[in-house]
């Protein structure tokens, strides 16, 4: 599929009229969400020629949150699912769900489900089946073909009444000589967010996912999808400069080599002219909409977590969530040792030590621990002994996890996992996959099915957003896709700051984030600079403690030197003992890329993270809104008088909840955190 060929589908929709048909209509258990649904006759202009179009709205109250949009998928026997000569839905069932899931490792030990769901069968044997939760809207086709065939394209369109205001993760590529539209499907899925009207998006530019649109009313809307299984991923565009959104998907690799970063990666030299090949009987991934009347409500959403399949784990006691001492974000820098710090066994021993001293559960051996540009796992540098270091780290009780780049681990993926799980290794760092075409997509379900088998769990990086994966094998524990403190190395320019009290409530809407927080060397916005041996946050040390409660992380990263944890014990101990799952989660206020605060429980402790922008902030938080909450003090870290100066000083203290309620004053990037 290339960019004319999109551009053609929606030109010949747009000089169509449509004639409205029978319409079905789905609401939300609480009945402030109405889905409408039809089948309509479409007749182009100047013509006699006319076809049925499926199509849908969202309202949200008197609110519109999509305006009347196609919904399509052309196959390779030249018939599209969603179009036809004349009218073929055959019949439409509904019914209710009110229970509740078990979700471990997750922000919550439970959630609650409850949505209605419209199922609308077609002739030829398919259907789309529409839900509505109280949080927002999701719809995917169903087919029950007998023999495979392959998708061409599908059209999810996301038309508005108007022209609002987006917040758009466009795929950071540079334009080359090849098709730009194409070139962009190999990407990182990392980027800040363009706040821009719908109809000045960059026209030959791709959005990943999530995508954020601001609609009436205060109200927002989070565009993703959920349960991509055996699927390319979908990035949205405005190839019009209209107020509308059109799904685009990559085609799938018709030639592959070998290359990339270190000779780790697959790089697609030629796509066929379909996008999946698929079994004839299969479910699609879920096309979502999240809606929230509050931005607050955003940072706490379960949507996607609830449409992806259950769990294919039947036991997940082996699964161990917890913190890792990450090593590569500090370039192995430790100081005041006996020894030369590199990638050795000697500076691993240290990094043991030290996760051992504060009760950190492993420590992750980075890019380097095999031999540069060979792409093999069984071929580990000379300087390090990995049975010794497994065994060091076993008699400490620090587990040890390894960094593996895609080819390296897919071309012997289960000799590999074999091979180091009978060593002791724990889990594995996977990376570099930047693509999310229907291959790259098998690759983690493989991976996740593999890595299960043999009792390991995996940190996906070079990753594009969750999609429910880590419910479905809940031994992924984390991913990437996100503009990380990692960036913080090299970029100069970026305002990590606005990033970090934005990307909650649109990245962290899909899932949990590797963000790999925990800097000890915190800078203000005046005197920051990028130093990629010694690097440091942006904003202040007490809004790096925060972000351990703020962003969602079950495998979350110490990304600093353990010597310069070691200079600050307070932090640090804090840092090791904050949970990484939870029993419960409220969000109690915020404000896209302005501020967040954010409740989590884990059995009788509550956690309480605050973070702002560059503002200077006074709030107010009601811990009313936590359940059954009645401490009447706790501890607080929190900006010191002279964090606006030095970005590392912080106050710690005891708190006082009078009347349940805790003034709080953030220094201009600032944050706080509490302990009931």
């Amino acid at each position: 599929m290339n960019s004319k060929t999109i551009i053609l589908s929606v030109l010949m929709l747009a000089s169509m009229s449509a004639f409205a048909q029978k319409q079905y209509t789905l609401q939300s258990p609480d009945g402030k969400i109405t889905v409408t649904v039809s089948e309509e006759e479409v007749v182009e202009m100047n013509s006699e020629q006319s076809e049925y179009w499926l199509y849908y709205s969202v309202k949200h109250e008197e609110t519109v949150v999509l305006d009347k949009s196609e919904i399509a998928m052309q196959i390779d026997n030249g018939k599209t699912l969603g179009v036809s000569s004349k009218p073929s839905i055959t019949s439409a069932k509904t019914k209710s769900v009110n229970q509740t899931v078990k979700a471990p490792f997750y922000k919550r030990a439970e959630i609650h489900e409850q949505y209605n769901e419209l199922t609308l069968s077609f002739k030829g044997n398919y259907k789309v089946i529409f839900r509505a939760y109280d949080e927002g809207v999701a719809y995917r086709f169903q087919t029950d073909f007998k023999k495979p065939f392959k998708v061409v394209r599908e059209t999810a369109a996301f038309n508005f009444d108007e022209d609002y205001t987006a917040w758009i993760p466009y795929v950071n590529a540079q334009k080359g000589d090849s098709d730009f539209i194409q070139q962009q499907f190999f990407n990182s899925f990392e980027n800040t967010y363009t706040v821009t009207p719908l109809s000045k998006m960059e026209q030959d530019r791709l959005a990943f996912l999530p995508l954020l649109i601001e609609l009436k009313d205060g109200k927002k809307a989070v565009i993703t999808e959920a349960d991509l299984e055996d699927y390319p991923g979908m990035y949205l565009r405005n190839s019009l400069g209209l107020k509308n959104l059109h799904a685009v998907h990559a085609g799938y690799p018709k030639t592959e080599e070998q290359g990339g970063h270190n000779n780790l990666q697959y790089l697609v030299k030629e796509r066929e002219s379909y996008i999946a090949k698929v079994k004839g009987k299969r479910s699609f991934p879920w096309r979502c909409l999240i809606i929230s009347e509050n931005d607050k409500d955003l940072a706490d959403s379960d949507l996607v977590y609830l449409l992806a399949s259950p769990s294919r784990i039947e036991d997940v006691s082996w699964i161990q969530p917890g913190k890792v001492a990450w090593d590569w974000w500090n370039a192995w820098n430790v100081y005041g040792v006996d020894f030369k710090a590199d990638i050795n066994n000697d500076t691993y021993k240290y990094y043991i030590d030290f996760a051992a001293q504060y009760g950190i559960e492993y420590v992750i051996l980075d890019e380097g621990w095999t031999v540069n540009k060979q792409a093999d796992l069984f071929q580990v540098v000379p300087e390090i002994d990995l049975e010794e270091l497994v065994h060091y780290g076993l008699e400490r009780n620090v587990g040890l996890v390894l960094w593996a780049g895609y080819a390296a681990i897919d071309k012997d993926m289960e000799r590999v996992c074999q091979h180091y799980s009978d060593m002791g290794i724990r889990g594995f760092k996977v990376d570099f996959m930047d693509r999310d075409d229907q291959k790259a997509v098998e690759f983690y379900y493989r991976m996740a099915e593999t890595a299960a088998r043999h009792e390991l769990f995996i940190d996906f990086h070079g990753a594009y957003k969750p999609t429910g994966l880590n419910r479905t094998y809940p031994n992924v524990l984390n991913f990437e896709g996100v503009y990380g403190l990692e960036q913080a190395k090299w970029d100069n320019h970026s305002d990590l700051v606005t990033n970090e009290v934005t990307i909650p409530f649109i990245r962290m809407v899909a899932g949990p984030m590797d963000y790999t927080q925990g800097a000890m060397k915190n800078a203000n916005k005046h005197n920051f600079a990028a130093i990629y041996t010694e690097p440091m946050s942006q904003g202040t040390r007490c809004r790096q403690l925060a972000e351990y409660v703020i962003f969602e992380s079950p495998f979350n990263m110490l990304c600093d030197s353990p010597s310069n944890y070691l200079n600050e014990d307070e932090c640090t101990q804090f840092i090791a003992t904050v949970p990484t799952v939870w029993d419960e989660t409220v969000v109690i206020d915020g404000k896209v890329g302005e501020y967040l605060v954010v409740a989590r429980r884990k059995d009788f402790r509550w956690y309480v993270g605050a973070i702002t922008n560059w503002e200077e902030r006074d709030l107010v938080v009601d811990l009313s809104m936590l359940p059954n909450f009645g401490a009447k003090s706790g501890h607080i870290f929190r900006d010191g008088p002279n964090a606006n100066r030095s970005a590392r000083d912080y106050v710690s203290e005891t708190v006082q909840a009078m009347g349940n309620k805790v003034k709080l004053h953030l220094a201009k990037g600032g944050g706080a955190v509490m302990i009931f």
